[in-house]
């Protein structure tokens, strides 16, 4: 189950995943697999190839992506989420979901 982002936040994601770029949006989760965990990064694109590459980077593994509703991605959770989204510059989901 997701939360912690706005309707508005999701549909940017979503459009640009669709033009084939690397987008990110975290938020709150909860899984029962995953009970310490909060939070989750989603990095998207629909480019196959270009999310494969941008995953090798971070030693994401092809076989990681899910591929649901046109969206394909990458779950990033725990010490790998805090990695990719320092590597990225991505310090206000830090600051915002309290990951560091």
């Amino acid at each position: 189950m997701a939360f912690g982002i706005k309707r508005t936040e999701l549909e940017i994601w979503k459009k640009i995943v669709s033009c084939g770029e690397i987008a990110f949006i975290t938020h709150y989760w909860r899984h029962p697999r995953f009970p310490d965990v909060t939070t989750v990064t989603k990095a998207g694109c629909n480019d196959i190839s270009k999310l494969v590459k941008w995953g090798a980077r971070y030693d994401l593994k092809e076989e990681w992506i899910h591929h649901r509703d046109h969206y394909p991605h990458f779950d990033l959770i725990g010490e790998t989420q805090i990695k990719v989204l320092l590597a990225e510059g991505l310090d206000n989901h830090l600051k915002r979901f309290k990951l560091s």
